[in-house]
C-alpha cells in the first residue's frame, strides 16, 4: 500500500468523536510507523571488516614473486634519480659495487661477482674493488716509455701499454684486388698533386714573363720636350663654370667598354682612359684630339686609374690582379704589384713628399698601402667585411675614408690600421664611386638607392640630409660622379646613358643630357676650360662636352 491509501484509509477508520474536535490536527506518528533515526550498530563487525580492506592491499613475497610481469621474471619498481642510478651503475661495472637500492639507509652494498674492468682484491672479503685512484697509478705503471723527441722512436701520447704490442702489430690483410685498387688511387693521387704543380707553376711563369708593351701614336716631340710637358699658356685658376650645352667631339679608339677616365693633373690637356679591352689610353684633349699612347700590360679588363701629381706616371689596376706603375711619356712599366687578389681601386696619396705610397682596395676585403720605391706592403687596414670599392683620402691626407660591399663607410687616419668612424645604418646601400668637393669639406657618395649622399668631412664626419640629389637611375652600377672646379655644380652618370647636372647649393636638377647608348659609368669635368666635361660609357666611346 503506498503512501496515499494509507492516509486515506486513516481518515475513514477515524472516530466521529475525533472528527467532533476540529482543533486537534493528525501528526505523522499517528500515520507513518515509527523510525529508529540512529540504530545501534556493531563496532566490532566494521572493524573486522575494515582490517580486511586493509590486508586486501598487500600481498605476500610469494604472491608477488608469482606474478611475473617480465619475459624473464619480475622486475621491482624502484624510483631513484637518474644521476645516483648511472653513477651506482658505473661503480658497479668498474669496481664491483654499489649501493643496495631496496634498503632506506643507503648503507648496505651489493658486490658482484665478476667484475671485467676493474679486478676485485683478492684475500678481501666482500670482494670490494679498487678505488679509480689506484686503477689509475696501476695502469700508469703499465704503459711503455715515451721515448726522446729528438729521435725517431718517439712515441709521445701513441705510447701503448704492457701486454697490448699484439694490437698495434695488428695490419689488416688485403686481397690482390683491394692492393691493385689501392695502387691505382695512389697513382691518380699523384698525378693529380703534379697537374696542380705544374698549372701553379706555368701560372707563375706567365705572369713573370709577360711584359707590357706600349705603341706610340704621335709625332717625335720637338726640342727635347714630351707630350707630358703642358703648353706654357695653360695655368690653372679660379674661373666660374657652366653646364655645357652641345656635343664637340667623339674619341674612339677602344674595343670595348670604357670604364674610366681622368684628366691630367692640374691643367688637363691630356685625357687617360681605361678600358675592358685590357689597355689604357692616353689622348689630346688641346689640340689635334687623337690617341697619343696606347699601354697594354693588362690580360685582363683594367678596372681603375690614377694619375700621379705631376702627372709623369700613373697607376692602372686590372682584373688579372696585377697593379702597374707606368712611365707616362715612355710607356715603360716601372714596376709591378700584386697580392694575387682582384684590385677594384687605387690611390696615390695627395702629399706631393709622399708620392711614393698609394693605396689599393681589393676583392679580399683589404686596403693594402704599398711603397712604390720597394713594391713591399707596407701596410693592411682590415675592418671591411666586402670587397672594397673607394678610396678618397680628405684633409690634405691625414685621413682617407673607404667604401665597400659591406655598405659601410670607414674613417681611417692614414697609416693607423684602426678605424677612427664607422657609419653604418639601416637604411644605407653600397657606395661604387665618391668623390671630394673642391673646397674640401664635403664627401659626395654614389649611393646604389639612385642617390648621391653627402657627409661632412669637417668635425664628426655626419651625414648632411639637407643636401640629397636624386632623379638618376644608378641602381646596380658604379657611376661615377664630379664637382665642377667652383664647387657650383655637381654631374653624374646613370644606367640609361645620360649625364645629370645639378645645383650644389638648391640641389635641384639643373640639365640632363643623353650622351651615350648604354651605360654612362664615368663623368670628369676639366680642370681649366670652364663648361667642358667628359664622359666615357660602356659602348667603348670617350664624348666631350662643351
Amino acid at each position: 500500500m503506498d503512501l496515499l491509501s494509507r492516509i486515506n484509509a486513516a481518515y475513514d477508520s477515524s472516530s466521529e468523536e475525533d472528527q467532533a474536535k476540529p482543533q486537534q490536527q493528525l501528526s505523522l506518528e499517528t500515520i507513518l510507523p515509527p523510525i529508529d533515526i540512529a540504530p545501534d550498530v556493531d563496532t566490532k563487525a566494521l572493524e573486522l571488516h575494515r582490517q580486511a580492506l586493509e590486508l586486501s592491499r598487500f600481498e605476500t613475497t610469494n604472491q608477488v614473486i608469482t606474478k611475473q610481469n617480465h619475459l624473464n621474471g619480475v622486475v621491482e619498481q624502484i624510483h631513484i634519480n637518474p644521476a645516483k642510478f648511472h653513477e651506482q651503475f658505473h661503480n658497479f661495472e668498474n669496481f664491483g659495487h654499489a649501493l643496495n637500492p631496496s634498503d632506506n639507509s643507503h648503507s648496505a652494498l651489493v658486490f658482484s661477482n665478476h667484475v671485467e674492468k676493474v679486478d676485485t682484491e683478492a684475500n678481501v672479503e666482500g670482494g670490494a674493488g679498487k678505488s679509480r685512484k689506484a686503477y689509475r697509478k696501476e695502469l700508469k705503471r703499465t704503459r711503455l716509455a715515451a721515448g726522446d723527441a729528438a729521435s725517431g722512436d718517439f712515441q709521445g701520447p701513441w705510447a701503448i701499454y704492457e701486454g697490448m704490442e699484439q694490437f698495434k702489430a695488428q695490419q689488416a690483410e688485403l686481397t690482390e684486388d683491394q692492393k691493385e685498387l689501392m695502387s691505382r688511387f695512389e697513382e691518380m693521387r699523384k698525378a693529380r698533386l703534379e697537374e696542380h704543380k705544374k698549372k701553379d707553376k706555368e701560372e707563375g711563369a706567365a705572369e713573370e714573363i709577360h711584359k707590357a708593351t706600349t705603341i706610340f701614336h704621335g709625332t717625335a716631340s720637338l726640342e727635347g720636350k714630351g707630350f707630358t710637358d703642358a703648353p706654357s699658356y695653360l695655368r690653372q685658376k679660379e674661373h666660374a663654370c657652366f653646364i655645357p650645352k652641345k656635343w664637340m667631339h667623339t674619341f674612339v679608339g677602344h674595343n670595348k667598354g670604357v670604364q674610366k677616365i681622368e684628366f691630367f693633373p692640374k691643367v688637363g690637356h691630356l685625357m687617360l682612359s681605361a678600358s675592358h679591352d685590357g689597355t689604357v689610353k692616353i689622348w689630346d684633349v688641346l689640340t689635334h684630339k687623337r690617341c697619343l699612347r696606347t699601354y697594354m700590360g693588362h690580360t685582363k679588363a683594367v678596372r681603375d686609374i690614377c694619375f700621379s701629381n705631376d702627372g709623369r706616371r700613373f697607376l692602372s689596376a686590372g682584373f688579372d690582379k696585377v697593379i702597374q706603375l707606368w712611365d707616362t711619356e715612355t710607356g715603360k712599366v716601372i714596376r709591378s704589384f700584386t697580392n694575387r687578389k682582384t684590385p677594384f681601386c687605387v690611390k696615390f696619396h695627395p702629399s706631393d713628399d709622399r708620392q711614393n705610397i698609394f693605396l689599393a682596395g681589393c676583392a679580399n676585403k683589404k686596403i693594402i698601402q704599398y711603397d712604390t720605391n720597394t713594391s713591399e706592403i707596407v701596410q693592411q687596414y682590415e675592418e671591411h667585411l666586402g670587397s672594397i670599392n673607394t678610396l678618397t683620402f680628405i684633409e690634405n691626407g691625414r685621413r682617407f675614408v673607404s667604401t665597400a660591399d659591406d655598405k659601410k663607410i670607414y674613417l681611417w687616419e692614414f697609416g693607423i690600421p684602426v678605424v677612427a668612424k664607422h657609419i653604418s645604418e639601416p637604411d644605407m646601400q653600397a657606395i661604387p664611386a665618391a668623390t671630394m668637393h673642391p673646397n674640401g669639406k664635403y664627401f659626395a657618395g654614389q649611393s646604389m638607392d639612385n642617390k648621391i649622399v653627402i657627409y661632412d668631412c669637417k668635425g664628426n664626419f655626419k651625414m648632411n640630409r639637407k643636401k640629397k640629389f636624386m632623379g638618376h637611375v644608378n641602381s646596380g652600377y658604379a657611376c661615377g660622379l664630379d664637382f665642377s672646379p667652383d664647387g657650383q655644380f655637381l654631374a653624374s652618370g646613370d644606367a640609361e646613358g645620360r649625364m645629370w647636372f645639378w645645383n650644389w647649393k638648391s640641389c635641384k636638377n639643373l640639365r640632363t643630357m643623353k650622351v651615350h647608348e648604354g651605360v654612362c659609368i664615368d663623368v670628369k669635368w676639366h680642370p681649366i676650360e670652364a663648361s667642358k666635361v667628359a664622359t666615357c660609357g660602356w659602348d667603348g666611346t670617350i664624348k666631350l662636352w662643351d
